[in-house]
């Protein structure tokens, strides 16, 4: 009963979040695929993403396919280094509250108990693909992540330039 208690009080919370993600992303919006002016390949293995850096120009819509060649499960998230923060937290909650022990994680029950919402992130399976489409706006600071806990803090991150 209390963790019932406890997701409905974060779903509520969450909810203005939902409403209208371009308000809360300085860096930019999601786009859908058509829109995309360019593609981008990227790998993510179990402690890296390949390539560990990435440029865009302000304006841009980049479609990012997205290859898990890892053995667990990992997300594409973009946001600066406070978002990134928040987003581990939230995390490692979602982790505490499934009855998870750190270290521990059931990386294929991930893609449900550990489901997003957020527009700026997709979770993907390990040999599975998928994609994100985003349209960029001028921004610093900007970084790619896995926010699965541990993985951040394992160099499963990579830096975003945005170009004028």
């Amino acid at each position: 009963m209390n963790r019932l208690l406890i997701a409905a009080g974060l779903m509520a919370l969450s909810l203005p979040l939902l409403a209208s993600p371009e308000e809360h992303y300085s860096f930019g919006h999601p786009a859908p695929a058509a829109q995309a002016t360019r593609t981008v390949q990227v790998t993510l293995g179990d402690t890296y993403f390949e390539p560990k850096s990435l440029e865009v120009k302000a304006g841009e819509t980049v479609r990012f396919v997205l290859t898990n060649k890892g053995q667990m499960a990992h997300e594409f998230n973009l946001g600066d280094a406070a978002m990134h923060a928040r987003h581990q937290k939230e995390m490692q909650e979602m982790q505490e509250m499934q009855g998870m022990q750190p270290g521990g994680m059931d990386h294929a029950a991930m893609g449900h108990g550990m489901g997003h919402d957020e527009p700026n992130t997709v979770l993907v399976q390990p040999g599975k693909t998928a994609e994100l489409t985003w349209t960029f706006a001028q921004a610093d600071g900007i970084e790619f992540a896995c926010n699965v806990p541990g993985h951040y803090q394992a160099s499963m991150v990579g830096t975003l330039k945005i170009d004028k």
